[in-house]
């Protein structure tokens, strides 16, 4: 039987938090990848995330990005290898702190926005990351874009790693992201998206932009807690999933 892990970048928006949005999506996911001060983030959005997660027994991750929440992090940005390294190290070590209070501790790292898709095409900066990590939390599973350079730096680097796609964010035929600045870059129907992660769980297969079927293989597939209809969304995957006998479980 096939299965797979559900992640969701979490921990980026007060008002989900205290809506009640981010964490109605919980029930369906398995992993939390938790903003930690770069991109988004604070003290107080970093604990309520890690309680609600803990209350729905799901694995915690750190979700470094460029320190610029001007841009959400997702502005690419030229930082040397050393600015990376010391910039993610300083954000796990913030997420990590605050979860030892709560009695919780780190999993995985998983890098966000821009820094996260330099590191597919960039050895360096992956290199890096792997670098920033190591210093911290060293036992950590980290996790990669499906099919990229990236998961070679990091398994390379000592670490276990997560070949990561994308439930909700449309593909280019070379298996990269679709690029927001598009349109049609994220996929917001609840059916559509949960079409997409059992095409990608079930036939290790995404169908790109171009219409043309490519090859990815995923240990773990991701929503974003800030695509419109999340919890809709992450009941939809979780049920399609669910319904074709596929189990979702945490990354081991």
């Amino acid at each position: 039987m096939k299965s797979i892990d559900i992640n969701c970048d979490v921990g980026e928006m007060p008002q989900a938090i205290a809506d009640g949005s981010q964490e109605a999506l919980m029930p369906y996911i398995t992993s939390v990848n938790i903003a930690c001060g770069g991109h988004a983030g604070d003290a107080h959005t970093m604990r309520d995330t890690i309680e609600q997660a803990l209350r729905h027994n799901l694995r915690i991750g750190a979700h470094p990005g460029y320190e610029d929440p001007a841009n959400f992090g997702r502005l690419e940005l030229q930082q040397s290898p050393e600015e990376i390294a010391a910039s993610v190290q300083r954000q796990i070590q913030t997420l990590q702190r605050i979860a030892a209070e709560c009695g919780a501790s780190l999993h995985h790292v998983k890098a966000h926005g821009a820094l996260y898709n330099q590191a597919g095409r960039d050895r360096q900066i992956a290199r890096a990351i792997a670098k920033g990590v190591r210093s911290t939390c060293p036992a950590a599973i980290l996790v990669g874009l499906a099919g990229s350079l990236m998961l070679d730096e990091l398994r390379a680097a000592g670490f276990s790693v997560a070949a990561e796609a994308f439930a909700d964010r449309r593909y280019e035929p070379n298996g990269t992201l679709r690029s927001r600045k598009f349109a049609d870059a994220l996929l917001c129907d609840p059916e559509q998206a949960a079409a997409q992660a059992l095409r990608i769980a079930q036939h290790s297969s995404v169908i790109a932009v171009d219409n043309t079927s490519i090859p990815l293989h995923a240990d773990t597939l991701c929503l974003h807690s800030d695509t419109p209809g999340a919890p809709q969304i992450a009941a939809a995957i979780h049920r399609k999933l669910t319904q074709a006998g596929i189990t979702i479980r945490s990354l081991s």
